[in-house]
């Protein structure tokens, strides 16, 4: 399947190439002229030095050109720059979650998602936030890039030109699990988007599944698994009542992984931190009602 390509890529490959093609003459250039000063100014030709007289007209030379190549390196990338914060204003606006490892898409509508679904020749404008540390919204094939700070509400915008998926990254190291924060941005054509976009999430509203749904929504399971699988931190698979090792104020303790530390570790995740697991737990986007932790804690309780 074909990897989609933004309005902004062509743009950038421009960009780059002609501050690569510069790059390239210039340091042909001053390669061949020091090869050859060393070889015209040898000491076997030049036993005795001689005094050097002032050029001012190519001191003023190889001033001018280099700041003209600059000049016109800034232009030409300064121009593609402005295009990248001019936003339509018919443009979709999807709020982006950056946290401790994975990513997270929330529609106009409600609609929430771990991939960014997006309709094909619409300009789509992500509003970029991060809930913990720093972190860099990165899509390579639509060579668009933006940090996303905590407390710093930031954005970028692009508008695909062909359908199919694209990887997204994160580009600034955020921990332990940095090189696994990775999702997928989806171009669909107009008609598919719009049916996507209406129809229901179907989300769970009681019991084990909708528990699940909104450990998935926290971003539990970027770190946790329910199969028993390694991860970050310890699995959720027979936790209920585990004898587990934890680190408080830097000192093991053993407990029982009871109701009660269960509460504690999802309320206050760094108080209690499992040994040989990751040492900074990831905060929450949104506070844990009561009613949330009670069916977080009676799903783990039976997850055998």
């Amino acid at each position: 399947m074909n990897t989609p390509t933004s309005t902004f890529t062509s743009g950038v490959d421009q960009v780059f190439l002609l501050i690569v093609g510069i790059s390239v003459v210039m340091l042909a250039l001053v390669t061949v002229l020091m090869i050859y000063f060393v070889i015209r100014y040898h000491r076997r030709r030049h036993p005795k030095s001689e005094k050097v007289r002032q050029r001012t007209w190519l001191e003023i030379t190889w001033t001018v050109i280099p700041t003209i190549l600059v000049l016109i390196m800034f232009w030409f990338s300064f121009s593609e720059f402005r295009k990248m914060r001019d936003v339509p204003a018919d443009a979709l606006t999807v709020q982006v979650i950056g946290r401790m490892w994975d990513w997270a898409f929330e529609y106009p509508n409600g609609k929430k998602t771990d991939k960014l679904y997006v309709p094909l020749d619409r300009a789509v404008r992500l509003e970029l936030k991060s809930v913990d540390v720093n972190h860099s919204f990165y899509i390579p094939a639509f060579r668009v890039k933006e940090d996303v700070v905590p407390g710093r509400q930031n954005f970028l915008w692009f508008r695909p030109q062909s359908m199919g998926p694209a990887d997204i990254y994160c580009a600034e190291y955020c921990g332990q699990n940095h090189a696994y924060m990775m999702s997928k941005v989806i171009v669909m054509s107009q008609s598919e988007f719009e049916t996507w976009y209406h129809e229901s999430a179907a989300e769970p509203k009681s019991g084990a599944p909708a528990a699940l749904a909104l450990m998935d929504d926290q971003g539990c399971l970027t770190c946790h698994s329910v199969d028993g699988s390694p991860g970050a931190g310890p699995t959720f698979k027979g936790i209920f009542n585990r004898r587990t090792v934890v680190l408080v104020n830097g000192r093991e303790r053993e407990i029982d992984a009871d109701a009660a530390y269960l509460r504690r570790a999802i309320l206050e995740p760094n108080a209690e931190i499992v040994k040989g697991a990751a040492m900074e737990m990831p905060a929450s986007p949104d506070p844990l009602s009561a009613e949330d932790v009670d069916a977080i804690i009676a799903y783990l309780k039976n997850l055998k």
